[in-house]
């Protein structure tokens, strides 16, 4: 009996969260974390729910402007050293957004190890934005190439760290963020003090926070003063912002 060959596995675009607009004129990605090694099938409840909570959020918030918000679903829940499996991902799910929906601006929204794919896959053409949640990043070394950021140029780019995280390394996005600064002046970074990986209790602060600037960066809003702010402050003030609480609910 001949041996049947292993299914190639493929990324895929979940359906649109929350409300779907009448016109498409913005997209968001949604990348959910991962493990840095591991070829198995990546969860569909545990890793996705605190994105698919945000993607829900984000599309009420742009219907008006014809935002229309997917999560990724990965081939595997792993990075995998040099194949990068989660960032090829995310740049196949922006190929599938012109492909569904033409020539629209792209903010990619990434936490964990789906941050690290967002900054990753930040300079495809189609991405205007990216947003990097409590990203994880490998732990700096001498004989390894350093992480890529300068295909952030000419992208919005924020990253958000809870200071108390104890799963990735809030100091090493700090240093990211400094690099992608002198090559991108439009890059900030906002901490979040005392909270951890989760940033569960800054829940609401943190989703305001991406509301505030995807929505800028997507659809051309105001940016809310704070993160005028930082975009504005010279290294390192604009990359140690203070994330406020009650962030988001005096506007």
């Amino acid at each position: 009996m001949a041996q049947q060959a292993t299914p190639v596995r493929s990324a895929r675009l979940g359906r649109t969260l929350g409300p779907e607009p009448v016109a498409v004129s913005g997209v968001v990605l949604l990348l959910p974390g991962g493990d840095e090694t591991s070829t198995r099938r990546p969860s569909t409840v545990l890793q996705t729910s605190g994105v698919r909570a945000l993607g829900r959020r984000l599309a009420r918030a742009g219907q008006p402007d014809g935002l229309a918000a997917h999560l990724v679903h990965y081939r595997y829940r792993g990075w995998n050293g040099s194949e990068a499996h989660l960032a090829h991902d995310a740049a196949w799910a922006a190929d599938e957004v012109v492909r569904r929906y033409g020539d629209v601006p792209v903010a990619l929204v990434g936490v964990d190890m789906g941050g690290r794919a967002a900054l990753h896959a930040g300079g495809h053409e189609a991405v205007n934005s990216v947003v990097a949640i409590a990203p994880w990043l490998p732990e700096e070394d001498v004989a390894a190439t350093p992480e890529p950021v300068k295909q952030l140029v000419g992208r919005r780019v924020l990253i958000v760290h809870g200071t108390n995280d104890e799963r990735t390394d809030p100091e090493l996005s700090f240093r990211l963020a400094s690099r992608a600064k002198k090559a991108n002046r439009e890059v900030c970074r906002f901490e979040v003090h005392s909270d951890g990986h989760g940033l569960h209790q800054y829940r609401a602060e943190v989703q305001a926070l991406t509301e505030d600037f995807v929505l800028g960066a997507l659809f051309g809003r105001a940016l809310s003063r704070p993160v005028q702010d930082a975009l504005a402050a010279p290294p390192p003030l604009g990359l140690r912002m203070p994330l406020a609480s009650g962030f988001g609910r005096r506007r």
